[in-house]
């Protein structure tokens, strides 16, 4: 299974349910990425989605403790449930929250993340996979900047 996020400096990835600071090039990123795979989301981040609707040309699978249905989504209740449903897809991606990311990391062997140089405030962190021995840096796949941010899209592999 891969997992994507974009991360700051300090590898805070949101505040109040939402990216304090998000990039055009990281958005266009993860669409081109995450196009035509199974993606597992949390419940809370699906409230962060336009409409709260499914993302267009994926496989919608929510993580979520609780006992619901929610319109488009294959609703999983555990990790393992929804790992099990990924042996289904040709391509399974974490896609968040933090919650979700800290739940299926360790299921996880390759990540790409988008490093947001900026510190916006955040209350929910990534692990820092720089500082991981179990994760290597394998490749910068693209760099630039955006209004006056810069940014790069890394792939870590799980060693």
């Amino acid at each position: 299974m891969e997992l994507i996020v974009a991360v700051y400096d300090d590898w805070g990835i949101g505040k109040d349910g939402t990216q304090p600071v998000a990039l055009s090039a990281d958005r266009k990123f993860f669409r081109e990425t995450t196009r035509g795979a199974m993606v597992i989301v949390g419940r809370r981040t699906i409230e962060d989605f336009p409409g709260q609707k499914p993302l267009p040309g994926r496989v919608n699978v929510a993580l979520t403790r609780s006992n619901v249905e929610i319109p488009g989504f294959t609703v999983c209740n555990s990790p393992e449930e929804a790992a099990e449903l990924a042996k289904s897809a040709e391509r399974a991606m974490v896609i968040g929250g933090g919650s979700i990311y800290k739940q299926m990391l360790s299921l996880c062997d390759t990540a790409y993340v988008t490093k947001v140089h900026c510190t916006p405030e955040s209350d929910t962190w990534f692990p820092n996979l720089d500082t991981d021995p179990a994760w290597e840096l394998c490749e910068v796949l693209q760099k630039g900047e955006e209004d006056g941010i810069g940014y790069e899209m890394c792939l870590y592999r799980r060693k």
